[in-house]
């Protein structure tokens, strides 16, 4: 069963479903990461991430 969208993860999760997510606070951007991959870093910060779209 997918996650649905605007699911939230933060750096260090073990990502709940591959597709394009989104950094929640300024500066953003966007990066694909897919299911089971680790959350990664912005701008060497700890960040929460929402999926934007599924992959």
């Amino acid at each position: 069963m997918k996650q649905p969208i605007g699911t939230t993860a933060k750096t260090g999760e073990k990502c709940p479903e591959s597709g394009v997510w989104q950094v929640t606070t300024a500066p953003t951007t966007t990066a694909p990461i897919a299911k089971t991959n680790v959350m990664p870093p912005y701008q060497n910060k700890a960040v929460t991430w929402r999926l934007k779209s599924y992959a």
